[in-house]
């Protein structure tokens, strides 16, 4: 927490995240931000914990049901509980997981991060979501990617200020990896005017974030076959039966590479 190559003079969008989670890697000026975004939008806490609710849901799916073994989780974020590679080793201990993100405090925890099974593997990439020739360049010391490969950006994309270089950076991680990979995405969305009102206050605050709308959402899956429910709010996605989550300013959707 004291290294200096940490600037706590401004706030960082893992460290406001991990806040808004009830985590304790942040800052004061991460908190006021976090209470910030809260005050222009209640349900922004509970975004942040429907996409990590998204995040495990997904990866036990992909490393279940579906059989994949490699996971390559972009726009890490600080350490929490159900990380990518407990939960994907936890189905199925030989699964292999890079992470990639440029914050350094992120990087100060990767030891945490890269705590797995003897059996699979974890790494750590640090770099700028913008670069995905970097990531992909990186992720091959540990990921076979003539195999195919879960990619999970879980609210990653929105720190890319044009839609169209998102939509190329997506383009350019699925045409790197083989028929049989899968696309999952959590994003925030521009449906309400709270949530609007969180993306001004976010910027203002030197913290900018740009919200999609749900057709923006669907647009990165363009190409691929969608999961069931397809492209919904994150809350909504494969709810626990007997439950009857509220919609919220986020969407979701899993997709195949055919």
């Amino acid at each position: 927490m004291t290294d200096p190559t940490i600037d706590m003079s401004r706030p960082s969008s893992a460290r406001v995240w991990n806040y808004l989670l009830g985590g304790k890697d942040n800052f004061a000026v991460d908190r006021e931000m976090g209470d910030s975004l809260r005050s222009a939008n209640p349900g922004i806490a509970a975004v942040a914990q429907a996409q990590r609710r998204f995040l495990v849901q997904a990866v036990t799916l992909l490393a279940g049901e579906v059989g994949i073994r490699q996971f390559l989780d972009i726009g890490t974020g600080l350490p929490t509980a159900d990380n990518t590679h407990e939960v994907a080793q936890r189905v199925a201990p030989d699964s292999r997981v890079v992470y990639v993100d440029n914050d350094p405090l992120v990087l100060a925890h990767a030891r945490a991060l890269l705590t797995g099974s003897p059996e699979g593997a974890t790494a750590y990439v640090d770099s700028d979501v913008e670069d995905p020739e970097r990531i992909l360049g990186e992720a091959a010391r540990t990921l076979d990617l003539g195999r195919p490969v879960a990619l999970t950006m879980i609210g990653i994309l929105g720190n890319v200020a044009d839609y169209t270089e998102a939509r190329s950076i997506v383009t350019r991680l699925l045409a790197a990896v083989p028929s049989g990979s899968y696309l999952a995405v959590s994003d925030g969305t521009s449906t309400s005017a709270q949530s609007v009102a969180s993306q001004r206050v976010a910027k203002e605050g030197g913290h900018p974030y740009n919200l999609r709308t749900p057709e923006e959402i669907a647009g990165y899956f363009e190409g691929l076959e969608l999961l069931d429910p397809g492209v919904v709010p994150t809350s909504l996605w494969r709810p626990e039966p007997g439950t009857e989550p509220e919609s919220l300013d986020v969407y979701c959707a899993v997709g195949r590479k055919p």
